[in-house]
């Protein structure tokens, strides 16, 4: 089997309702992805992702650039590129950017917006 490589800036970014930016690197949409996923993603200041959990995945994020308040389950803590941070399946989140922020998303298992469960106003 071919090795897969792809190239972040060669992946079409696309606009999420709270507007953060995606890039999907390695996913089941683009390669034959079996255990995990990963993206990039990216808030300008101000924004949040719509608060949620995956019943299946668990979710690392891992902070490139920027600041940001990450909520879990109720308990916020500021984060700072190099920060990794674990997201346990079941666990309640939302990241807000406090300056313009760029970071990792790796799903395991892979992403599927049919494990994401908003919570509702």
């Amino acid at each position: 089997m071919a090795p897969t490589i792809l190239n972040l800036h060669r992946q079409p970014p696309f606009t999420t309702k709270d507007g953060s930016t995606i890039r999907s690197l390695l996913d089941r949409s683009n390669a034959p992805v079996q255990h995990q996923s990963l993206a990039e993603a990216s808030l300008p200041t101000g924004h949040a992702t719509q608060r949620h959990f995956h019943r299946l995945s668990e979710e690392f994020y891992f902070l490139l650039e920027g600041t940001a308040l990450m909520e879990i389950d109720g308990t916020s803590q500021p984060v700072a590129p190099g920060d990794a941070i674990l997201i346990p399946p079941g666990a309640w989140h939302q990241i807000t950017a406090t300056s313009p922020l760029r970071f990792l998303c790796c799903c395991a298992p892979p992403y599927d917006p049919s494990d994401t469960f908003f919570a509702t106003p």
